[in-house]
This record gives C-alpha cells, sequence and structure tokens, in this order.
C-alpha cells in the first residue's frame, strides 16, 4: 500500500462477503444446490480512490457490486459503510436507512440503452431520483439536471430529449449524470465503457476521471478489459470463481503478477509491437461451476504450477510486501513466484 493509500480514509470494509443463490429442484423447489456467486470476499476501499475489480465472465464481479448496493442480499459477511454518524453494516440497515445509504451509494450499469426508460425524456429519469430524496421544486430540478447534463459535456436542452435520440456515448453519459444527481460518495461502474467504440471508451474514461477529481468521488470499476484497468484504476481486485485471488496497485500488479490465473489474464493483452515476444499462457478446461467448485485451489484444475497441495489445500489470501508496496495474493506458490518475478 502506497504512502498516499495509508493517508486515506477507508469507505467501505468487506468481511467475509458471500452472495450464495440456491438452486431449486424436485415438485416442490426444494434448496439443493447453491451457486456461489461471492464466496468470503475481503476488501477494503478508500475514499477518492479508484479500484478495479477484472476476471472472467461469471466470476462473481458484477455479483459483487450488486451486493454492495444491496440489489441482491448477502448471505454471509459484513459491509461495513463509514457514515457520517460513525460506521455501519449495510446487511443491517432498515428501510429507513437505507435510503440514506442509497444516496451515496450509486452504480452506472454497462448497456446505456436497456438502463435508460425509453418512454422518458432526459429529465424525467434524472427528476425522479431528486423527487424521492427530497428536491421538491420543478424549477430547481431542472436547473440541477441542466447543471448535470453540463458535466458530462451536454446541452443543457437535452434534458427534453428521449434515449433514441442519442448516440451510444451520449447515452452513457447520460447514465453517469444519472448516477451523479444525488451527489453519492461512492459510483460502481459496471463494464460502464465495454458496450462503446474505443474512441468513445477513452473519451468517457476521460470523463469519469475529471468527474472523481472535481466531485471527490470513489469507484468501484467492474471490467474485463485490462487495458482499461491500467489507465483508470489506482489499485486492481482480480477474482475468479467468487474469491479475489490477487490484489494490489495498479502499477504493482502489472509490473508483478503473482498469481497463474493473473499471469494468464494479462498474457492475452493485445500489444501493438509486432517484434514483442510476449508469451501467451493459454488455460485450459472451462470455468468450473461456481456451484459444484473444485476442492483445494479452485483454479487448480487450469493451474500450470499446480501441484498435489493445491488439489487438497484451500490457499488464503496472504500479505506479502514487494519494494515496500503491499501485495495480496492466494497462492500455494506466492513465494516461489516473487523470487521469480
Amino acid at each position: 500500500m502506497s504512502n498516499n493509500l495509508r493517508e486515506k480514509e477507508v469507505l467501505l470494509t468487506l468481511n467475509g462477503l458471500a452472495t450464495y443463490f440456491p438452486i431449486k429442484k424436485g415438485l416442490f423447489g426444494k434448496n439443493t444446490q447453491y451457486v456461489k456467486a461471492v464466496n468470503n470476499v475481503d476488501l477494503t476501499i478508500y475514499k477518492g480512490e479508484t479500484l478495479g475489480l477484472v476476471g472472467e465472465s461469471g466470476c462473481g464481479k458484477t455479483t459483487l457490486g450488486k451486493t454492495i448496493l444491496q440489489l441482491y442480499k448477502p448471505t454471509a459477511g459484513e459491509m461495513i459503510y463509514s457514515f457520517e454518524d460513525g460506521p455501519k453494516n449495510l446487511a443491517n440497515l432498515s428501510k429507513e436507512e437505507m435510503n440514506v445509504a442509497r444516496q451515496k451509494m450509486q452504480i452506472v450499469f454497462q448497456d446505456p440503452q436497456s438502463s435508460l426508460n425509453p418512454a422518458f425524456t432526459v429529465y424525467q429519469s434524472l427528476s425522479d431520483p431528486l423527487k424521492k430524496f427530497g428536491i421538491k421544486s420543478r424549477k430547481e430540478r431542472r436547473q440541477i439536471v441542466g447543471d448535470l447534463l453540463e458535466a458530462v459535456n451536454m446541452r443543457r436542452e437535452y434534458m427534453d430529449r428521449y434515449p433514441n435520440e442519442f448516440s451510444g456515448g451520449q447515452r452513457q453519459r447520460i447514465g453517469i449524470a444519472r448516477a451523479l444527481c444525488v451527489n453519492p460518495e461512492l459510483v460502481i461502474c459496471d463494464e460502464a465503457v465495454s458496450a462503446l467504440d474505443v474512441s468513445i471508451q477513452a473519451q468517457v474514461l476521460n470523463l469519469l476521471m475529471k468527474l472523481k477529481e472535481e466531485r471527490g468521488l470513489t469507484y468501484i470499476f467492474i471490467t474485463h478489459d485490462l487495458s482499461v484497468v491500467e489507465y483508470i484504476s489506482d489499485r486492481v481486485a482480480v477474482m475468479y470463481l467468487g474469491r479475489v485471488v490477487e490484489l494490489a496497485e495498479s502499477e504493482d500488479l502489472f509490473a508483478n503478477r503473482l498469481h497463474p490465473y493473473t499471469q494468464a489474464l494479462f498474457s492475452a493483452i493485445p500489444v501493438a509491437d509486432i517484434n514483442h515476444n510476449k508469451k501467451r499462457i493459454v488455460l485450459k478446461g472451462d470455468v468450473p461451476s461456481p456451484a459444484n467448485p473444485p476442492s483445494g485451489c479452485h483454479f487448480h484444475k487450469r493451474c500450470f504450477m499446480c501441484k498435489e497441495v493445491c488439489k487438497e489445500k484451500e490457499p488464503e489470501l496472504r500479505r506479502f510486501e514487494i519494494d515496500g508496496k503491499e501485495h495480496y495474493v492466494a497462492c500455494h506458490f506466492a513465494e516461489e513466484n516473487i523470487k521469480n518475478a
């Protein structure tokens, strides 16, 4: 952990967070198994940082984000959020307290087309949250919506148009404006640029970084695009089958990849230099089912470093220090990988 992060305040702490979904079978719909979408996750999110959350499809990134927002109820664990009147577990809040918490936490969804109601104008979509949280004056709401549109580089008069009148990049800017309309502290960006063209992606990423500085925002940035993660993130958490398997500052993770899964993911990043001799690590097999994960290390069936201990014992997420920076990895051979890094 850098000195900058040590000085920062903790905004959210996840302790042993788990989210399971029951699989119902039989005539009476009895629970026979559970899909362990998020399984025993420990994370600390600091005020003002961007935490990148990466991994293959189905690794639990989106479920983790939606669990924090209480769109999914956690099965176990704690989510301790730092409110003005002290830290509270989001999982134990009353309905009234959760309404207050929802002002603090917002989400930008992946698909800007489906996340906006086509029957509502931009003003109607953005004014509903304002009305819910106490802005009763229509004139004041229009002023706020206009200011938000200008903040995301759009014209005020666009508030009276419908979503189908905009491009994909413009719709995503509207989605960002909607997330910001109640002045949140934490914004979860769920694949917020993956549906956009590359040139538009760059514009939206620069906008997010600008808004973060201007408004003191904290981001959890969920994506499968590692180039985007490197560009926008302060720290990166790598997830596999519902668990965090590696966590470090972005620069440190790109320089020292200690988990075999992280090494395989990063080897797939395209390199523009045709003379670059980067070796691609191809993973064998498919991602196991989260309803029936392998014993021991969940990654062992696909791992090129697998040994007998990996099949029998699940590795803990352990802390190491590399060049004075904290680096967490869940691998039995982390020390060996550090020596070879």
